[in-house]
């Protein structure tokens, strides 16, 4: 509020007159007509163009091998985010834990709804009243048996048979859980809203550096959309960045399947009251990662501005960025890039932080009537 000072004795009768010793003092609110100069009408324009506005964040950590210190570091840079204005929250690809192996996923596995990960991010999305896209955690899928060269060795023992002689024996490495690399989207409520499982899996080979997801993972079964308040919000993991095709069935304007859903979660789709399908391009895709230094280096921003210019929508890159417990280094740079790839926030340090920009409706609108590209496709 502002103070204003009012001359007012020309308008006073003399008993009034004597009993004033300093002026008149009124307290109007900031948005008074009286200080604004507007018509109640204009303010009202104002506050409808506010809300086109919206903050995002994206988280950056460096997660280690234990899970408390994980989740308290993610609701910390939750916390943060939410004081910072946004209102919808990313979290990078296994915020929870970057084992030493690739199988150290498997015991901290959940069920769907069930358990301390899952827990967490209701918490921390109810307690900050925020939209958050819970980066990715493992989630049971089936009893199936890992690759032994990156689980568990075969064990080898020795037996003695009557004559003296001995023979050797190999144990198979036991059954693991392969499990879903799975993005749980919550709303304000702490309520699981929807959830997308990494559908394409990385592998990558250069001499020393190996990675293989197919070993502990399964793949997802298809793309996910979620209204996240005012935002059409699609979600797609890490690798899935080098896969347009991707992000061209999250930007349909006509159902190409009406069943197209993750496995167990929510169609592309949203249901409107009649029961009728409809469909719109998203305004955000949202991508948490963990991508290698090796390739971020030479294809992250890349790919995340091409993804972002090809589907006139803004894309919010949440990564792990630094040096982990396990001798692996990604490459960070979390950002926020707009529909003509604009970079509008990056954070180009290793090391945990926040981004935070605004995503406005007015500018996915006007860049897709500048240049209508999405209404020309042909294939």
């Amino acid at each position: 509020t502002h103070t204003i000072h009012f001359n007012v004795t020309a308008a006073l009768h003399r008993p009034a007159l004597l009993a004033l010793q300093q002026p008149l003092r009124l307290r109007l609110p900031l948005r008074s007509p009286l200080l604004l100069n507007r018509s109640a009408a204009s303010s009202r324009t104002v506050v409808k163009e506010d809300r086109k506005m919206v903050k995002v964040a994206a988280v950056q950590m460096v997660s280690s091998t234990v899970l408390a210190d994980n989740i308290a570091a993610a609701r910390r840079l939750v916390a943060e985010a939410a004081q910072a204005g946004a209102s919808l929250v990313v979290l990078p690809e296994y915020f929870c834990r970057l084992g030493r192996r690739d199988v150290d996923k498997i015991p901290i596995a959940e069920q769907r709804g069930v358990g301390p990960i899952q827990q967490a991010l209701a918490e921390m999305a109810r307690e900050n009243r925020v939209w958050l896209v819970g980066g990715t955690l493992p989630i049971v899928a089936s009893a199936t048996t890992v690759d032994a060269a990156t689980a568990a060795p075969e064990t080898t023992s020795t037996a003695s048979s009557a004559d003296g002689s001995s023979s050797s024996t190999s144990t198979p490495t036991p059954l693991l859980s392969k499990v879903f690399n799975r993005s749980i989207v919550f709303s304000p409520e702490g309520v699981d809203v929807a959830h997308y499982d990494k559908m394409h899996l990385f592998t990558f080979r250069n001499g020393a550096e190996q990675h293989d997801e197919s070993r502990t993972l399964v793949p997802g079964a298809g793309p996910v959309a979620v209204d996240c308040g005012p935002l059409r919000v699609g979600l797609s993991i890490c690798y899935d960045l080098r896969f347009p095709e991707l992000y061209r069935a999250l930007m349909r304007t006509q159902p190409a399947n009406a069943n197209a859903s993750s496995s167990g979660g929510g169609a592309t789709q949203t249901q409107e009251s009649d029961g009728q399908l409809s469909c719109k391009p998203c305004d955000v895709i949202v991508v948490p990662a963990a991508f290698t230094y090796t390739t971020g280096l030479a294809h992250w921003e890349l790919l995340l501005r091409a993804r972002a210019v090809e589907n006139q929508c803004y894309v919010i890159a949440s990564a792990q960025g630094g040096s982990h417990e396990n001798g692996r280094r990604t490459y960070g740079h979390s950002m926020v890039i707009d529909p003509w790839g604009e970079v509008l926030a990056c954070r180009r340090e290793d090391g945990e932080g926040v981004v935070v920009a605004e995503v406005s409706a007015e500018r996915i609108a006007q860049v897709r009537q500048q240049l209508p590209a999405l209404t020309h496709r042909v294939l």
